[in-house]
């Protein structure tokens, strides 16, 4: 390994803006529990583990399939 190195001449990553994306989301508390847990037993930082989930889910296109909690609209008819 070199003393010093010159990284006059150096480029940045014209790519390094497409990479990543940063999002403040906010996560149940159970759910970052869960993936901070798998983290401590893989070594890999739970972000990592967040970020590799989501990708896999896009990847295989997963459908979340939930029931909406809102009521019932009523109709026009009904007042």
């Amino acid at each position: 390994m070199r003393k010093e190195y010159n990284f006059s001449k150096s480029k940045k990553n014209p790519y390094a803006k497409h990479l990543k994306q940063q999002v403040t989301i906010l996560l149940d508390k159970k759910a970052v529990a869960y993936f901070k847990k798998l983290a401590a037993e893989t070594g890999v930082v739970y972000q990592v583990l967040i970020n590799l989930y989501l990708k896999e889910c896009a990847q295989l296109k997963k459908k979340l399939s939930f029931e909406s909690r809102k009521p019932p609209r009523k109709s026009a008819a009904s007042f």
